[in-house]
Formats: structure tokens, C-alpha cells, sequence
């Protein structure tokens, strides 16, 4: 339709595994123009430049215009649609990660409220920064952290106009997560639970009251466990000895693993790796 346009670009690999741009486009839609009802398994913002448009979500449909944003979270059962009258148009990124969830969580978006009408960050700001994500597209490594460093800024604008900051239930969870993400990515180098606690920028005690409100165990156990997990499935899919996996998994001391694994599963590693799959 005449006056209508779309440009986007999608990454052809994801290679940040703590925040990715997925997509990133600009399109001024038709009237009546539709995304839905589906699902994507990223998070998406989509920032309206000009017109009206609806967004459906949770049971609601939200009536929303030049100025607002919202945000699409992964697995959730979406649609939206332009205006008949006065079609939309929108600047919006996709992206994925560890970080992401976190990141979102520090925003005035939630599931409940996955919107932010005008008055929140400047659409000047907004308008800015999403079409620097997509000025430094590409596929190279060098593209990718570029993209991402562009994103980091974006919802860094997000965070800073926050209007209600969390509650200290919400920083435990926080500091929980990014602990665990830490531990999913280095559990196979000898980390530490002083270790983990330094990454995420709080105290070992501290540390040990988020865990023990988000995963009744303390971190030390969740760092182990995690190991011995992994172990399990080193065992069972691979022809590794089992010391070698004990040194795959971060555990330098075949005796403490053979003990933290046998406390857990059950049997020794040996007896595991022999069981039928």
C-alpha cells in the first residue's frame, strides 16, 4: 500500500550468550495491519514513532499512540494491530540472553504491564538509540558486540526512567539470577562461591540469604549440584574417564567429586556411567 514501508534486519547468528540483538527494524504499517495472534522466543520492544495502534495480551487489548513503547516477552501469547484510520508506525528490537530478564525486570515493564506510555524515556532518546542498533547491523563478531553495546544503552534509558524502583524481594531475585547465569557459564573452571559473589557485587552472606529465599539451598549446594548435573551428562553421552569429567565440571579433586556425586545421585560416577541410559 502506497506510503507504507518496512525495513528490518534479523541476525543471522546469536554470539553473545549474555545479550544478543535477535532483530531490529522500522516499519509504518497499513491500516489495519497485523502481527498474530502468536508467540516469539525473544523479547521484543517495539517503540511507536506516529499513529494509533492495539495491543492484545493477558485477556486485555491496549490502545496505544505516538510517544508509548511496549514490550513483548518470550512465550507469551500476543497480537497487534494498526489503526484503520491512523496506521502506526514503530521502531522496535528484538533480543535475547541472560542478562535480558534481569535487565527487564529493572524497568517500569512487567507481564502484568508490558507497556510505557509517553512520559516516560524521551522519544527523542528512544528514537536515537534504536536507530543506532540498526546503523551497526551485521553478522561479524564485531557487528554483534556492536549491536549489543547499542542495546545495553537502550535499555539502560529504560532503567534510568524507571519510576519504581524493586523491592528488596525483586534484588534478591536479581542478584539469584545473575548468580546462576554466572555459574551456567563457568561452573567447568574452578570457581568459588567467593567467587560468584564478587561477580555479582555483593557478600558471600548476602549471597546466602538470596539463595536460601529463592532456592532453599545455599549457593555452595546450587554450584555442586549444578556440577554434578552436568556430570551426569558428561557420563552417560560421552567416553570421558571419570576423572576427566570431574575436571570438565570444575571439581580439581577426584575424591570431593566422586563424594559430592555419590551424595547426590546416589552411586559413584562409575556405578552411574554403567547404569543403562
Amino acid at each position: 500500500m502506497e506510503g507504507t514501508y518496512k525495513y528490518s534486519y534479523k541476525v543471522g547468528e546469536s554470539l553473545l550468550t549474555s545479550l544478543s540483538v535477535y532483530n531490529v527494524g522500522h516499519q509504518k504499517c497499513g491500516p489495519g495491519y497485523q502481527w498474530g495472534p502468536g508467540i516469539r522466543n525473544h523479547y521484543c520492544i517495539h517503540h511507536i514513532i506516529s499513529g494509533i495502534g492495539y495491543y492484545s495480551v493477558n485477556g486485555e487489548t491496549h490502545r496505544l499512540s505516538a510517544g508509548d513503547t511496549f514490550i513483548l516477552y518470550p512465550d507469551t501469547e500476543v497480537k497487534y494491530y494498526a489503526d484503520t484510520e491512523k496506521p502506526w508506525e514503530y521502531a522496535w528490537v528484538g533480543f535475547m540472553g541472560t542478562d535480558a530478564a534481569t535487565i527487564i525486570r529493572s524497568t517500569d515493564f512487567t507481564p502484568e504491564k508490558p507497556f510505557i506510555k509517553n512520559g516516560g524515556p524521551p522519544k527523542r532518546i528512544l528514537r536515537s538509540q534504536l536507530s543506532r542498533i540498526y546503523e551497526v547491523k551485521g553478522n561479524s563478531h564485531e557487528a554483534s558486540v556492536a549491536m549489543t553495546g547499542a542495546l545495553y544503552t537502550l535499555l539502560s534509558t529504560f532503567m534510568h526512567y524507571a519510576s519504581q524502583k524493586g523491592s528488596t524481594r525483586d534484588i534478591q531475585l536479581t542478584y539469584v539470577e545473575k548468580a546462576k547465569n554466572y555459574i551456567s557459564t563457568s561452573y567447568s573452571y574452578p570457581i568459588t562461591v567467593e567467587d560468584v559473589a564478587a561477580y555479582v557485587g555483593i557478600s558471600r552472606s548476602h549471597l546466602y540469604r538470596s539463595f536460601q529465599t529463592y532456592q532453599q539451598q545455599s549457593p555452595k549446594e546450587y554450584l555442586s549440584n549444578f556440577r554434578i548435573k552436568q556430570a551426569c551428562r558428561l557420563l552417560k553421552e560421552t567416553n570421558l574417564s571419570v576423572s576427566t569429567v570431574a575436571y570438565s565440571v570444575g571439581f580439581e579433586n577426584n575424591l570431593y567429586f566422586s563424594k559430592a556425586f555419590k551424595k547426590l545421585m546416589g552411586m559413584s560416577p562409575s556405578e552411574y556411567k554403567g547404569t543403562p541410559a
